[in-house]
C-alpha cells in the first residue's frame, strides 16, 4: 500500500524520484560497526499499480548518550503515499529530538507516533487528501528491542527458531478496537472484511483525517531484552503477512544468513505466493 524510500543514501533518493522506471524491486543492507547487528531489506511493487510502501534503516550515533542506536521502519500507504512519505521523513527525527529520548524510550517513541501524526494532520490541513498509512518500528538501544506498530505491519522476532508476534494487528473487529471505536460515535461494519465506517480495514493509523475520531495512532508498544537465543526480526508490510504465517516467514529467513537475502527471498516468495499488494520486508539479525 505505498511507494518507495529508504534510508538515506544518494543511489536511493535518486530511484525514489524516478520512481524506479524500470525496476520494481530495491534491496540493501549494513552491519553495525561492532558487527553484532546487521540489516537487510527488500522492496516490491508487487501487482499494485503504484508503490505506497516505504521503509526506513540506519545506525546512527547519538550525540547525547554515544551510543549507536538502530531505527528500522516499514510504513504502509492507503488511499495514496503522502501520508507514509511523511512519517517515514519525520517520525525518527521527532524521536531523536524528543525531551525523553533516550532515557525514557517507550514514552518518546509513543509520543513520537501521536506528535508526528498531528503534525500532518495540522500541515494536510487545506488539503482534501485522505490518506494514511500503517507502520511498524523497532529500536535497538543497547540489549534493547523497543517495538511499536499501528495498524497491520507487523513484526515478528525469532528466538531459537520459535516465531513470537512482538506487535498486535489492529484489525477494527478485535473486542477493545471496536469497543473504542462505538465509544467515540463510529461504527464497524463488514464490507469484504470487517472496516471502520465500512471504509478502512485497519482500527489504528497516522492520517486517514475523515476518520480521525476513530482512527488513532497511539501505538502498541512491547520492549524485549535480548537473549542470547534471539537470532532476528522480521518487519513487514501486510502485503508479506497476507500469504505468510509468522512460523513461515522465520523458518525460510532461518535458512538465509544474509539479511538483504533473507528480505529479498522473502519479498520474491511473497509475490510468487500470489500476494496482490506492494510488498516490503526488513530482516534484522543478531550475534552473540
Amino acid at each position: 500500500m505505498q511507494w518507495i524510500s529508504s534510508a538515506w543514501s544518494p543511489k536511493n533518493i535518486i530511484s525514489n524520484a524516478l520512481g524506479l522506471k524500470g525496476s520494481s524491486d530495491m534491496s540493501g543492507g549494513e552491519t553495525r560497526e561492532d558487527g553484532l547487528v546487521s540489516f537487510g531489506y527488500s522492496l516490491m511493487k508487487g501487482k499494485r499499480p503504484n508503490m505506497e510502501d516505504f521503509y526506513h534503516a540506519e545506525f546512527k550515533k547519538d550525540s547525547r548518550c554515544g551510543e549507536v542506536i538502530g531505527f528500522f521502519g516499514v510504513f504502509d500507504g492507503h488511499g495514496g503515499p503522502n501520508a507514509a512519505h511523511y512519517v517515514k521523513t519525520n517520525l525518527f527525527n521527532n524521536l531523536l529530538q524528543h525531551a525523553k529520548f533516550p532515557s525514557d524510550m517507550q514514552a518518546a517513541v509513543s509520543e513520537s507516533y501521536t506528535a508526528t501524526d498531528e503534525q500532518y494532520m495540522r500541515q494536510d490541513a487545506g488539503s482534501k487528501r485522505e490518506d494514511g498509512c500503517t507502520a511498524v518500528t523497532l529500536i535497538v538501544y543497547q540489549h534493547r528491542l523497543i517495538i511499536a506498530n499501528v495498524g497491520d505491519s507487523r513484526a515478528v522476532l525469532c528466538r531459537g527458531g520459535e516465531a513470537i508476534a512482538v506487535s498486535v494487528d489492529h484489525k477494527p473487529n478485535l473486542k477493545e478496537e471496536r469497543e473504542r471505536i462505538e465509544a467515540a460515535g463510529g461504527v464497524v461494519i463488514w464490507a469484504g472484511t470487517w472496516r471502520v465506517a465500512g471504509v478502512l480495514a485497519v482500527s489504528r493509523a497516522f492520517g486517514d483525517k475523515p476518520l480521525k475520531r476513530f482512527v488513532i495512532s497511539t501505538p502498541y508498544m512491547q520492549e524485549e531484552q535480548l537473549r542470547h537465543e534471539d537470532e532476528f526480526l522480521i518487519l513487514a508490510s501486510d502485503g508479506l503477512w497476507d500469504v505468510f504465517t509468522n512460523e513461515d516467514a522465520v523458518a525460510l529467513a532461518r535458512s538465509i544468513e544474509d539479511p538483504e537475502q533473507a528480505a529479498k527471498k522473502l519479498t520474491e516468495e511473497a509475490y510468487s505466493r500470489g500476494s496482490m499488494d506492494n510488498i516490503t520486508c526488513i530482516v534484522i539479525k543478531f550475534k552473540h
